[in-house]
C-alpha cells in the first residue's frame, strides 16, 4: 500500500531564511527536490562554512537584525513565488530573555526581521504568476500558544509572528499573496538537541503531546509545501500545527 504525496514547483523561486539546518534545511531541500530554484540564508560568510550540503541552493548571508542587509536582499529579489520566514533563535547573543536587552534582541531577531523582509518583498511577491498566488509561510511555535518561563522573548516573538500572519493575510488578500504559518511541536533539530542528554527534560516535553515522539523536520517541510501549492489556494491567514497532538491535550 502506498499513500505518498509529491509536489511540483518547477520554475518557481523560493527564499528560505535560516535554511542551513533543521526545519529550514528540510524545507529548502523539499522545494529543490520539487524543482524550485531555492535561495537560503544563513549568518555565516559562505555556504562552505556549513557542515550541511548547500550545493542545491543559492546562498546569501543574512543576519535578521541587520536592517540594511534585509533591505538589500529584498531589493534584489525581482520576482518571488515563495517566502519562508524560518530564521530565528533563542537566547540571542547569549542574553537572558527576561532582561530588557535580551527580550528586545529576541523580538528583533524573530519578529521584526521577518516583518521587515516580508513587507520589503511585497513587490517581488506580487509579481509572481504561480498558480494560487504567491505564498508566505511563517514558522512559528507551540510557544505561540502557551507560556514558557525559559525564553519569554522567543515565545512573545513567535506569538507576534502568528498575529502578523493573520494581519498580513487580510491586508494582502487582494494582492495575490497568501500568508500562512506552520506551528511545529517538538521537532528533532539542532535547536532541540541540547535536551537529549537529559531524559527528564525530554520526557517532560514529550508528555505534553499525544504522540510521545519527536517530529522530524521533513514532516514540517511537507506542511510548508502544501501551504504553498495550488491545492491550498483557498487557504490564507491560518496556522498549520505539526505538533504530535500538543494542542489537543
Amino acid at each position: 500500500m502506498s499513500n505518498g504525496l509529491s509536489f511540483d514547483f518547477t520554475g518557481t523561486s523560493v527564499l528560505v531564511t535560516g535554511g542551513t539546518s533543521g526545519i529550514g534545511y528540510a524545507v529548502a531541500t523539499a522545494f529543490a527536490a520539487a524543482g524550485a530554484d531555492v535561495t537560503v540564508t544563513g549568518t555565516r560568510a559562505a555556504a562552505a562554512d556549513y557542515d550541511t550540503d548547500l550545493s542545491a541552493f543559492s546562498f546569501r548571508t543574512l543576519e535578521m537584525r541587520d536592517t540594511d542587509a534585509v533591505d538589500a536582499l529584498a531589493a534584489g529579489l525581482g520576482s518571488l513565488d515563495v517566502l519562508v520566514n524560518n530564521a530565528g533563535a533563542n537566547f540571542p547573543d547569549g542574553l537572558d530573555e527576561w532582561s530588557p536587552e535580551g527580550f528586545t534582541a529576541s523580538l528583533a531577531m524573530n519578529l521584526a526581521g521577518a516583518q521587515r523582509l516580508t513587507v520589503r518583498a511585497k513587490e517581488a511577491l506580487a509579481a509572481s504568476s504561480m498558480a494560487g498566488g504567491a505564498s508566505v509561510v511563517n514558522v512559528v511555535s507551540m510557544m505561540s500558544y502557551r507560556a514558557t518561563t525559559i525564553v519569554p522573548g522567543y515565545s512573545s516573538s513567535k506569538a507576534g509572528l502568528l498575529a502578523l500572519t493573520r494581519n498580513l493575510a487580510l491586508h494582502w488578500v487582494n494582492d495575490g499573496i497568501r500568508v500562512n504559518a506552520v506551528a511545529p511541536g517538538l521537532i528533532d533539530t539542532p535547536m532541540t538537541a541540547p535536551m537529549k542528554p537529559y531524559p527528564e527534560m525530554l520526557d517532560g516535553e514529550l508528555a505534553k503531546q499525544a504522540m510521545t515522539r519527536m517530529g522530524t523536520p521533513e514532516e514540517v517541510a511537507a506542511a510548508v509545501l502544501f501551504l504553498c501549492c495550488a491545492a491550498s489556494s483557498f487557504t490564507t491567514g491560518t496556522a498549520f500545527a505539526v505538533d504530535g497532538g500538543y494542542l489537543a491535550l
